[in-house]
């Protein structure tokens, strides 16, 4: 496999993730922070910071937009829902100590 052709099947296989999150509106990200320990906040930082390092001017927001698939207010009005108390303590255990 050559670069090109690993860095296209990696591009593709982020966008499917990101299409899959989108898709999934029923899945909170504390759920997904809790499973695996990031979320689609995690991947709006990832691309920023991935768009920082290559010098391209992108916003957090335009980072969240591009991975939530609509402004992260309309999405959090949308489909957010309160954690519960469970998930809020799961949430808190896995959380990483320093």
């Amino acid at each position: 496999m050559t670069e090109q052709q690993q860095l296209e099947l990696e591009a593709a296989a982020f966008r499917r993730l990101v299409e899959h999150l989108q898709k999934r509106t029923d899945v909170q990200n504390i759920d997904l922070m809790n499973l695996s320990g990031f979320c689609r906040n995690c991947l709006s930082k990832w691309y920023k910071a991935a768009a920082d390092e290559r010098q391209v001017d992108i916003s957090l927001d335009d980072a969240r937009e591009a991975v939530y698939g609509m402004p992260y207010a309309e999405w959090k009005a949308q489909y957010q829902k309160e954690a519960s108390a469970e998930q809020q303590a799961a949430f808190e255990q896995g959380k990483p100590r320093d």
